[in-house]
Formats: structure tokens, sequence, C-alpha cells
């Protein structure tokens, strides 16, 4: 837990500029209760898996992400750039089919949508990104490009 709170959005980091998790305001505000409707669909539905938990380290090569979505499959994730320097990462776990004669004792994983942004550095080869997923683990990978280095230019002086 941070010492100092986030105003604007929920960051692993407070001082990371490149987190993009959106802010909601409404977050906490109405009860499991309250957003029941007519098909028995609650708050837990709608929000338990909204939020990947994503790591992101930078290496000297590149920026490598790493996504736990347990019991996703690869067509069930999208990975996307946009704006040139936004990537993407998207997808749905659906509810498992229910039977009318079914009864259930405890339902714990998390269904639903989920999305997360991050914009990255200027340095980032967003058109080289790549992306493996491997027993629930998405990799996305976005090579860097090689850092250059000033020219400098000895100036003889004359007199």
């Amino acid at each position: 837990m941070s010492l100092v709170p986030s105003l604007f959005g929920r960051r692993s980091n407070v001082f990371d500029p490149f987190s993009l998790d959106a802010w909601d305001p409404f977050e906490g505000f109405f009860t499991p209760s309250a957003l029941a409707n007519a098909s028995g669909s609650t708050a837990r539905d709608i929000a338990a898996f909204t939020n990947a938990i994503v790591d992101w380290k930078e290496t000297p090569e590149a920026h490598v992400f790493k996504a736990d979505l347990p019991g996703l499959k690869k067509e069930e994730v999208k990975v996307e750039v946009e704006d040139k320097n936004i990537l993407q990462i998207s997808g749905e776990r659906r509810k498992e089919n229910e039977e009318k004669d079914d009864k259930w004792h405890r339902v714990e994983r998390a269904s639903g949508k989920f999305t997360r942004r991050f914009k990255l550095p200027e340095n980032a080869k967003m058109e080289e990104v790549k992306a493996t997923m491997e027993n629930g683990v998405l990799t996305v990978t976005v090579p860097k490009a090689p850092e250059k280095k000033p020219e400098i230019k000895s100036i003889d002086i004359s007199g």
C-alpha cells in the first residue's frame, strides 16, 4: 500500500507517469445488491475481472509486459497499438453456462471484460511488438530503439 494516495487512478507506483489506469469516481459506491439486475448479475460480475494484473519491466533491449490471465485462451485476448505509443491489452472471461438444476455453493472466479492501457516512451518500436501466451501468462515484448549518442564535434580555436 502506498503512503501517498493516488487521486487520479489506481497505480502500483504513484510516481509512474506511464500508467493509464482510469480513475473510477464510482468505485465502491454501489453495493453488489444495488447492482443486481433481473439476470442476477452483480457488481462482482461486472468489476471483478476488470483489472488484470500486469507487470512491466524495462530491459536494455525492450519493454516487457507480463499479464496473469488464468483460464483464458489466446483467442480471448487482444493486444493492440493505438496512437503509435499506447499499448492496449484487453479481453473477456465469460461466465460458465448454468444449468437449471445446478446448485452453486460458491462462486469465486471472476468473469467480465478487462482493458489495460500503457503509454510507452518514445524509444519504443511499436511496429515490432510481439506477444506470446503460455500457461495463462501473456508476455508482450516491445523492442526499444537504440539510444542515440550525441554527436560531439571538436572545434579548433584560432588565434
